[in-house]
């Protein structure tokens, strides 16, 4: 078993990564109907939960079916971190993730997410205020380094421990690659098998498939695997790998009907969560991942990301399922 603080995990966890505009509860709600071990809510900033920012605070929302789930904050500023933090440990996440990974300009620029690795010892102050203003579990998650020069993962792993946090997800880029080229899981390998490292380490970047997922379980050594961009639009991602790694054998394939039961679901969670409107609208760009590789689904798509009536959208799906029924999904 794998124990962050009180939290007790399966032998070999699968996280959903933290996914701005994603990682929302609707679509964290499918990702744990599916499988998925461990989530946390899209990246918040500090200084907007201070400011009271509706955005920043609808972010807060957790539910009890979701558990274990964690809230991720990022910023730059000591005292802002460690007052969002206080902020955060008051909706009881089962723990909170610090964001030293984000590679966006926007974030880079403010001194924060990604942009920290290149002063590790200003991580350190920023994770410790967060620390000593929480009773909840601490968690980071962060890059290889700022570039292929820069990279300090192995430094950033020990002092991070040092201080108390009690696990550490690792993306196998560095800030410079963005989410371009290779993700170089070696680093990832080192750390954990650093004798001085004892907290779970976790391994993200590039595991698409259950065959992937294996082989970078049983090359690198990690803790756990966890995966963003493959399951937009496929929260089955997470079944698929565990049934792979008992069985050795591949799930069926969702069908047609099974995506539709999934945009349904997520439609209908969206607008009870976020009101009917602006339900509707967040959930259109899903549409194109849920039916990635649906032959001739042009006139439908246009259809689910135009229509603005719940009535009119659940009619579609229905007509969706009908068209396609006994279709064979490759």
């Amino acid at each position: 078993m794998i124990k962050i603080g009180n939290i007790i995990l399966p032998e070999f966890p699968l996280l959903l990564a933290p996914m701005e505009d994603v990682s929302d509860p609707p679509f964290r709600r499918l990702c744990k109907a599916h499988g998925a071990d461990l989530m946390y809510s899209e990246f918040i900033s500090s200084e907007g939960l201070i400011r009271d920012a509706i955005k920043s605070r609808m972010k807060l929302d957790i539910f009890d079916y979701e558990r274990p789930v964690g809230i991720q904050i990022f910023g730059g500023d000591e005292e802002a971190m460690a007052m969002s933090s206080k902020i955060v440990s008051a909706v009881n996440p089962d723990l909170i993730d610090i964001n030293f990974g984000c590679p966006v300009k926007k974030v880079v620029c403010k001194g924060a997410g990604a942009g920290v690795l290149k002063d590790v010892d200003l991580m350190i102050r920023l994770t410790q205020a967060v620390i000593d203003s929480t009773h909840l579990p601490v968690t980071v998650k962060t890059r290889l380094g700022w570039d292929d020069n820069s990279i300090n993962i192995d430094e950033v792993a020990e002092r991070l421990q040092d201080i108390g946090v009690a696990a550490l997800s690792i993306h196998a880029r560095t800030r410079a690659q963005m989410y371009k080229g290779h993700s170089d899981w070696s680093h990832i390998a080192r750390v954990k098998n650093n004798p001085r490292i004892t907290m779970p380490i976790f391994g993200n970047g590039d595991i698409d498939s259950p065959e992937k997922a294996l082989q970078y379980k049983n090359e690198y050594g990690i803790d756990g695997i966890m995966i963003g961009r493959a399951a937009i639009g496929y929260p089955w991602i997470f079944d698929e790998i565990k049934h792979y790694f008992k069985t050795g054998e591949h799930m069926p394939k969702p069908t047609v009907i099974d995506r539709v039961e999934a945009v349904r679901n997520h439609l209908t969670w969206a607008m009870e969560w976020k009101g009917e409107r602006l339900g509707i609208v967040e959930t259109r760009p899903h549409y194109t991942n849920y039916f990635k590789g649906i032959h001739s689904f042009k006139t439908y798509k246009q259809k689910l990301v135009t229509l603005d009536r719940p009535e009119e959208l659940f009619a579609a799906l229905n007509e969706i399922e009908e068209a396609y029924a006994g279709y064979e999904v490759v």
